[in-house]
C-alpha cells in the first residue's frame, strides 16, 4: 500500500471520529504502519492541507489527532451555525484553572485557595465534561480527587497538559486590561505537576464568554 492510499485512510478514520483520533488507534486499525510512520504521514497530511489553503487543518489535540476549521472562517461558521459562543461563570473559569494547573487535588484543596465553597462549581464542571474525577484520595473522609478532563484539552485546542501556557507566556502578552483577566497563584512559574505553582489567566469577551474559542471540528461545518 502506496503512502497516497494510507493518507486516505488515514484521512477517513479522522473525519468519522467524533473525538480526536490516537496515533494508538489509527495504528490499531492500520494494522502493520508502525507509530512513526503514521505521525510521518499525518504531518504531510498537515502541510499538504495548509499548502492548498484549504478551509480545515489538521491539529494535534486531547492527544489525538482532528479536522477543525481554520479560525479566520469563524465569522461565516457562527452565520451558518447560528449558536451561543462557549460560556463559563468567572467562578467556574477560575476552579477550572486552578484544577488545571494543580491537578491531581480534592475540594479541600480548590476551596483553601478561593477562599469560598466550591461545591457548586466543581458539579457545574462536572456536567459539562470539563473535570473528572480521579479517584479518592487515600486519607480520612476518602474526599474525591479531581483532574481535568479530554473535553477539556479538546475545548482549548490543547495538545495535552503540557501545552497549557505559562507564566511566562501570560506575561508575554502585556499588560491585562481591568479585570478581563482571571490570574492564581503567586509564585514564580515551575514545572506542570501536583508541586507546581503557574498561574493561567483566561482572557474573557463580553458577558463572561470565552474570547476566541478554538475552532470547531471540520466536519461540523459542512
Amino acid at each position: 500500500m502506496d503512502d497516497n492510499k494510507r493518507k486516505a485512510i488515514v484521512e477517513s478514520l479522522i473525519f468519522v471520529s467524533e473525538n480526536p483520533l490516537s496515533l494508538d488507534r489509527i495504528k490499531e486499525v492500520l494494522g502493520e504502519v508502525s507509530k512513526k510512520e503514521i505521525q510521518r504521514l499525518l504531518a504531510e497530511m498537515a502541510e499538504e492541507y495548509n499548502q492548498a489553503k484549504r478551509g480545515f487543518t489538521l491539529v494535534e489535540v486531547a492527544e489525538g489527532y482532528q479536522f477543525r476549521t481554520r479560525p479566520e472562517h469563524a465569522e461565516w461558521i457562527k452565520k451558518l451555525k447560528k449558536g451561543k459562543p462557549a460560556h463559563l461563570s468567572q467562578p467556574a473559569l477560575e476552579t477550572l484553572a486552578i484544577i488545571a494547573y494543580k491537578q491531581p487535588l480534592v475540594r479541600g484543596e480548590i476551596e483553601k485557595i478561593r477562599g469560598v465553597d466550591s461545591g457548586g462549581v466543581l458539579r457545574t464542571l462536572l456536567d459539562k465534561k470539563l473535570i473528572k474525577i480521579l479517584g479518592k484520595k487515600d486519607v480520612p473522609g476518602k474526599p474525591l480527587v479531581y483532574g481535568t478532563s479530554r473535553q477539556f484539552l479538546e475545548m482549548f485546542g490543547l495538545k495535552d497538559l503540557s501545552s497549557l501556557p505559562t507564566l511566562k507566556d501570560i506575561e508575554g502578552l502585556g499588560p491585562p486590561a481591568a479585570e478581563s483577566l482571571l490570574p492564581f497563584g503567586e509564585q514564580a512559574e515551575g514545572e506542570m505537576g501536583t508541586n507546581s505553582d503557574p498561574r493561567l489567566a483566561i482572557q474573557l469577551g463580553e458577558d463572561g464568554e470565552i474570547d476566541e474559542p478554538p475552532a470547531e471540528a471540520a466536519k461540523d461545518s459542512f
